[in-house]
């Protein structure tokens, strides 16, 4: 099989689960528990939130493990409901769907919610977010990345627009982590959502950083875990397995980048020398191993199941998109005809993949293209 849908999810590295399988075996007790079998989940958790802590330069105290990414985005999003006098919301129109369906939800509660416009190559326009800001704004939710397209947001230059008008910033990082270096000291912002799945840790398993003295209700209402802020027993095995992902992604992360950004350069090479083969999204700027294009004159649908007969696995766009018949919106909201948005695979690649599967990928793209463009 040749995967090129690593933005959808992962495969869980060898090295991940041979250090989630104590925790699934020998040492299963609640991490709640005082005797020493719950002692042991314990440790394991909190030597998981200082391993990471150390690879992002922030404090232990900040990171909140969560289930997932969705999850983070809806918490930090959805507590501008307990804030009676910040009830302004600025985000973009290309986010994950976890905050524009946020968005939706708090707009339908009262708060006021603008989206931000983009530019062809899906860019914010840091203009528009200063002027959208007033007295009332009360959160900032820009992604570092953007899932479909593979944009890499300004969110230095929008962390210091937030500082400077005292506003907490949040930002979406699941596609980011493990394919942009930078570290949370430098980025200074107040909230991050990360997932685990998308950089070789099992699926069920999240992060939100929140930097301490940032004003946050609790999400999920029950027991004390997560130092009374998120409660739920805790997942101790996908806990140990988000660490070590983020601990190899942060050990070779210049090497990855390097390689999977080389890969992704030679395939879009090729690519882009085929009539009716269109980039989405910038050249520069963009994640690594993202490849957004339109096939001018052919259904989605139709190559992805093509391409599946030869046990290649590509997506129609984003994941949490698969199956729908609307134009993807990011890529209206890049200006993109309907005829363009609605005939887009998203391939994605990482370092585990090869220029032999390119290859072999793109002759089959070739022959795709020849048997069902109209």
């Amino acid at each position: 099989m040749i995967y090129f849908d690593n933005a959808a999810t992962t495969k869980i590295s060898e090295n991940v689960l041979e250090e989630m399988m104590p925790y699934l075996k020998e040492n299963y007790g609640n991490a709640s528990s005082i005797y020493s079998l719950g002692q042991k989940s314990r440790a394991a958790i909190e030597n998981s939130r200082i391993k990471i802590a150390e690879i992002l330069k922030i404090k232990p105290s900040e990171i909140y493990f969560t289930s997932s990414g969705s999850e983070s985005d809806n918490w930090a999003i959805k507590d501008i409901l307990n804030k009676k006098e910040k009830n302004h919301i600025i985000s973009s129109r290309i986010e994950h769907p976890a905050v524009l369906n946020s968005l939706k939800y708090v707009e339908s509660k009262g708060i006021d919610v603008t989206l931000l416009s983009v530019d062809e190559f899906g860019n914010v326009n840091l203009d528009e977010l200063k002027n959208s800001i007033n007295d009332k704004t009360g959160l900032i939710s820009i992604m570092f990345a953007n899932n479909e397209i593979g944009t890499v947001e300004p969110v230095y230059e929008i962390s210091k627009i937030a500082r400077e008008n005292n506003i907490l910033f949040h930002t979406d990082a699941v596609q980011a982590i493990g394919n942009v270096k930078f570290n949370l000291k430098d980025l200074d912002v107040d909230m991050m959502s990360i997932s685990g799945h998308k950089l070789g840790a099992p699926k069920g398993i999240g992060i939100l950083y929140i930097k301490d003295g940032t004003e946050i209700n609790s999400f999920i209402h029950g027991g004390s875990q997560e130092r009374d802020r998120r409660a739920s027993t805790e997942n101790v095995a996908s806990i140990v397995g988000i660490a070590r992902a983020i601990s190899d992604a942060s050990e070779n992360i210049d090497e990855n980048i390097e390689y999977t950004k080389d890969l992704r350069d030679y395939f879009l090479e090729k690519l882009l020398n085929v009539d009716g083969i269109i980039l989405n999204g910038p050249i520069e700027n963009r994640l690594p191993g993202n490849i957004n294009i339109s096939l001018k004159g052919v259904k989605p649908q139709t190559m992805v199941r093509y391409l599946d007969m030869f046990d290649i696995c590509v997506s129609q766009g984003s994941a949490c998109a698969a199956g729908s018949i609307e134009p993807s919106y990011v890529l209206s909201a890049i200006g993109r005809s309907e005829e363009l948005a609605l005939s887009m695979i998203r391939i994605s690649l990482n370092h585990n993949n090869t220029k032999e599967e390119c290859d072999f990928v793109f002759d089959k793209i070739l022959r795709g293209m020849k048997k069902f463009k109209k």
